[in-house]
């Protein structure tokens, strides 16, 4: 026990002294003589934190887990008091992170989700080592190298899936219509994460690119996403959705609005309590591509996706239509710490171009409500900081992007949340890819309708003939989308998604007005530089 207590000891002093140190490393300058005095003040505080621990340890009514008491108790209590973001990151957590920021990992290379208490395969990735062995959507995992999956949750098959490139993993599937369980023994590969998982010509000349974050690969992603639109034909404009991006990576999103703006405009700056300036510009431009452009947003979208969307809505470069978003600007920096954890210490805040803060009040309420309990203004703004776009426009700061056209996020009616509870579109598709001959050129009809819903009859879900026509579309829509992924895979499912979504469809009938605000921002700016030529 005294071992165990003095190596964690260790662990909170060693940590409590490296926040010390951070906070010299970013704080202003301290004469000799407040030195002092803090240094006692640290000394006073680390005392009694270790007494405190060890009274706990040792005193306790049950055995005290050390790990769980520091890594999920002690640190990420004092980092939270300081702010929402600054967060610690135990052994599994820090993997995870840097793994995401990657944008690959080592496994099969398929998306599990639950079902009926049971973990089963979503869909395969197009290519992946899964693809090739023949996995299929609807197979339900039942064991991995042996182990069964019983009591398992998607994130613990997950982790069985993946290990060191190269090796080979033993999958025990169980499959509908098959009376025996299948083995499938499957190589790891490098199965990259795709930031950029769809982008397809949604009209002709008219672009559409969803951006799920922004890891070490995005940039590139988008660079060959324009690239591909270019051999079609080029672009007349562009949706680029970022609805429930959560950000990421500053360095991509700056690389990102780079090939949106102009050779040298502004993209984002940020500075601390005592930390310079640094401010980002657009290093290589867009060429003169101004076609216009609208960014759908919600309140999902936050920190690298607000610094982007900030950055087109401030130079007049596109629409922001949606809803404000999350407001989280502060910047994180990762430090690494032993035990192969990390500590993400805010040092700065982030703001747009125009000097907005893009970082939304966070004092005087709990992390739930930070979160989860968002209030905003009928005018969609969280407070009123206003700045001026390069032609003048006012835009509002200080709680997130405020969009320029508020569209109201689409919610589901009861009859809707019945048939997704049960499954009833993904259990359709796996009887009908099975029982018919899918073409790219598939349409939901009458028969395709009828046969649905017989499988609602079966499943024993129930429905009133008016809930179908009023629902119609909605119904059409998320049959085929579940259909092409079983039969094409999850790209084109996502893709007959977006072509229906009716904030996409709002985003396409917003195109001209995007249009009309690029050209007037350039006639704005054209006349500012005569006049100012004439004044010289």
């Amino acid at each position: 026990m005294a071992r165990s207590t003095g190596r964690n000891l260790f662990l909170v002093v060693l940590i409590l002294l490296l926040c010390g140190f951070l906070g010299l490393v970013f704080g202003q300058k301290i004469n000799p003589a407040s030195a002092s005095s803090s240094d006692a003040d640290i000394r006073e505080s680390m005392k009694e934190f270790t007494d405190v621990y060890s009274v706990v340890e040792q005193n306790y009514a049950d055995p005290v887990n050390p790990d769980k008491a520091i890594y999920d108790g002690a640190i990420p209590g004092m980092l939270h008091v300081l702010d929402p973001h600054s967060n610690f990151f135990d052994p599994k957590a820090y993997g995870l992170l840097k793994e995401d920021q990657r944008g690959n990992y080592y496994g099969v290379g398929m998306k599990v989700g639950a079902r009926n208490n049971r973990v089963i395969v979503i869909a395969p990735f197009a290519g992946s080592p899964a693809y090739k062995a023949g996995i299929r959507p609807g197979d339900i995992i039942a064991a991995v190298d042996g182990k069964p999956t019983d009591n398992m949750n998607t994130g613990d098959v997950a982790d069985l899936l993946k290990g060191p490139k190269g090796t080979t993993v033993h999958i025990t599937m169980l499959r509908e219509d098959s009376e025996k369980p299948l083995d499938f023994s499957v190589t790891r590969a490098e199965i990259p994460r795709y930031s950029v998982d769809l982008h397809f010509m949604i009209r002709p000349g008219v672009g559409y690119m969803h951006i799920t974050g922004f890891n070490e690969t995005t940039e590139h992603e988008v660079g060959n996403a324009l690239d591909e639109f270019d051999q079609e034909g080029g672009l007349k404009g562009l949706v680029l959705d970022l609805r429930q991006n959560p950000g990421g990576l500053l360095n991509e999103a700056v690389g990102v609005a780079d090939k949106f703006l102009h050779k040298g405009a502004l993209i984002v700056s940020h500075h601390g309590r005592s930390s310079p300036e640094k401010r980002y510009v657009a290093v290589h431009g867009n060429g003169g591509k101004d076609y216009p452009i609208v960014v759908l947003v919600n309140r999902g979208s936050a920190s690298a996706a607000e610094i982007l969307a900030g950055a087109i809505q401030d130079h007049d470069r596109g629409l922001i239509a949606g809803e404000v978003t999350f407001g989280k600007g502060l910047v994180q920096t990762v430090f690494p710490l032993s035990e192969n954890t990390g500590l993400a210490l805010t040092t700065a805040k982030y703001y747009t171009p125009s000097g907005r803060l893009i970082q939304r009040d966070y004092s005087n309420i709990s992390l739930y409500d930070y979160y989860f309990d968002r209030d905003t203004d009928e005018n969609g703004t969280s407070n009123h900081e206003v700045k001026l776009t390069d032609s003048g426009r006012t835009v509002y700061g200080g709680g997130g992007i405020t969009p320029d056209v508020k569209l109201t996020p689409v919610k589901t009616n009861a009859f809707q949340d019945t048939l997704l509870i049960h499954y009833a579109f993904f259990n359709f598709a796996q009887h009908y890819t099975d029982t018919h001959h899918v073409t790219d050129a598939f349409e939901v009809d009458d028969q395709v309708m009828q046969e649905f819903r017989k499988s609602l009859d079966d499943q024993k879900i129930q429905y009133t003939p008016a809930e179908l026509v009023q629902n119609a579309d909605w119904l059409k829509s998320s049959i085929k989308s579940e259909i092409f992924v079983d039969a094409f895979g999850e790209e084109k499912g996502l893709q007959v998604r977006a072509q229906s979504d009716p904030q996409v469809l709002k985003a396409l009938e917003l195109m001209p007005q995007a249009k009309q605000l690029a050209d007037n921002a350039r006639k704005v700016m054209a006349e500012r530089t005569s006049a100012h030529a004439s004044n010289q």
